[in-house]
């Protein structure tokens, strides 16, 4: 009896939730399409493997124990990627020596993470084809993009420059550059770190998270600037069939009886996402923000998520009991079922690219509080282009309660709630089996199962980019 053989295609994800998550719903939706799936991930923050049964995982030996990883430097993922280039090689060797024998699925190619570099590098050696998935938006790549380019036209700034536009990238100001800016400019390892990032190296496509009907005229930039074919998809959560949860976190799923008791559109939901940290002050600004709004409201204080204390003990104590039933405060929450609730109104929001997709697919007006990476870029297109959130720059009760009340009751708010609705229309026109996305999803499949089994051997080039390579040799952990 012969067994069919598939086509299988790699994964490597970068193990953070906000990377995880589409890596594993590109996933799904390639399962859907008839490939296989094999994950290789590191040992830290590894899938829930009972999530997602469709999938074969493989645990690399990443050399990260004992790290505190929870917020991590350039030096931790310099290092994680060199220690996990000779676990992925010797797992594809092992799976290409199977396939010679005929006893595996065919492999097809391997899909990366853009923060994973190392895979190029094996994918290079073993003749492998390699495709780039970025997690985030095209405007924010294609700000990274041109900064980088001539990175001494904009660093270093004035403090009296800040809220002067970022030449050639409108509507971005200086204070909303894509980088970490240190003394209003950024240091030269975080350049080399982004230059190495936004580089395809040797691989032949590149996924994109995104809809062409939202940033056309961005990714036609990005083609020509790249060279490769595009593939924007997304947005994932919404093509992929599984519904499974990819949370690194465990959900507290008490806060949807919490809000299956709250009156339809009266709750602002807040979570700064699974990454980034503020201050106690912070907290404390926000959380009579809130109290004064006078609106219910679902609050995620993650552990971790507030410098110097585990979690919501920066409170004061009589805090949840002075608001009572009108708050809810849990370390984390289902969040794709929170926002698809008829209670939400609102989300108070890092602006992360998948908070962002998710709650715009919800219909959910935002309030941006963007804090690092690409959330900046992304909040200044939400509250100026898209014009469906109003941006938070100043952290203090009184103004955070003025906003938020601006987003849940005034007449401004609605019209950002219509804006909202006709963005979701558009995205969802393109989820149509006319639509872009579904087309630009059959010719990645068609692409994928086209691709050669074996590369040509690579042509050396020469040029300005450190490859992942010589940037480990900074690394001080010995893989």
């Amino acid at each position: 009896m012969t067994v069919e053989r598939k086509q299988c295609v790699v994964l490597v994800p970068y193990p953070f939730q906000g990377h995880l998550t589409p890596m594993l719903q590109l996933g799904s939706i390639l399962c859907s399409q008839g490939f296989s799936v094999k994950v290789a991930h590191t040992k830290y923050n590894a899938p829930n493997y009972s999530n997602h049964l469709e999938f074969v995982f493989h645990s690399m030996d990443d050399g990260l124990q004992g790290i505190d990883m929870s917020f991590p430097s350039l030096e931790n993922i310099y290092c994680m990627n060199e220690n996990c280039k000779a676990p992925l090689r010797n797992y594809l060797v092992g799976m290409m020596e199977q396939e010679k024998d005929m006893q595996g699925d065919q492999l097809a190619c391997i899909i990366y993470d853009n923060v994973m570099f190392f895979v190029d590098d094996v994918a290079v050696q073993l003749r492998l084809p390699s495709i780039v998935l970025r997690t985030f938006s095209a405007a924010y790549l294609h700000s990274m993009i041109t900064i980088l380019q001539q990175p001494e036209k904009y660093f270093p700034f004035e403090d009296s420059q800040l809220l002067d536009p970022l030449p050639e990238l409108h509507p971005l100001r200086f204070k909303d550059v894509p980088f970490s800016v240190v003394n209003n400019t950024v240091p030269e390892p975080i350049l080399d770190f982004c230059r190495v990032m936004i580089d395809t190296g040797s691989s032949v496509a590149t996924v994109c998270n995104t809809m062409q009907d939202l940033e056309n005229s961005l990714l036609l930039r990005l083609q020509e600037h790249y060279k490769v074919p595009f593939f924007p998809i997304g947005p994932l959560h919404k093509m992929a069939p599984m519904t499974l949860s990819t949370s690194i976190l465990e959900e507290d799923n008490s806060c949807i009886e919490w809000l299956d008791r709250q009156a339809p559109n009266s709750v602002l939901y807040v979570s700064l996402g699974s990454l980034a940290r503020i201050d106690d002050t912070e907290l404390i600004e926000t959380a009579w923000g809130l109290a004064n709004s006078d609106q219910p409201f679902l609050w995620v204080i993650r552990p971790g998520s507030v410098s110097g204390f585990q979690c919501a003990e920066a409170l004061p104590d009589y805090y949840e009991k002075m608001v009572g039933e009108r708050g809810r405060i849990v370390k984390w929450a289902p969040q794709k079922q929170v926002l698809a609730h008829p209670a939400v109104a609102g989300f108070f929001t890092h602006c992360g690219w998948n908070s962002t997709l998710e709650a715009i697919l919800e219909e959910v007006p935002l309030l941006c509080r963007p804090i690092l990476g690409d959330q900046p870029v992304n909040a200044r297109y939400l509250s100026q282009i898209y014009k469906v959130g109003f941006e938070l720059e100043v952290f203090e009760r009184t103004i955070i309660e003025k906003t938020v009340r601006k987003l849940m009751l005034s007449e401004e708010g609605k019209d950002l709630k219509k804006r909202i609705i006709d963005m979701k229309q558009s995205i969802v026109a393109g989820m149509q089996t006319d639509g872009t996305s579904h087309k630009n999803l059959n010719d990645l499949v068609d692409f994928i199962s086209a691709l050669p089994s074996r590369l040509a051997p690579p042509t050396p080039v020469v040029g300005t980019v450190m490859s992942s390579s010589h940037i480990a040799s900074k690394c001080i952990i010995e893989s």
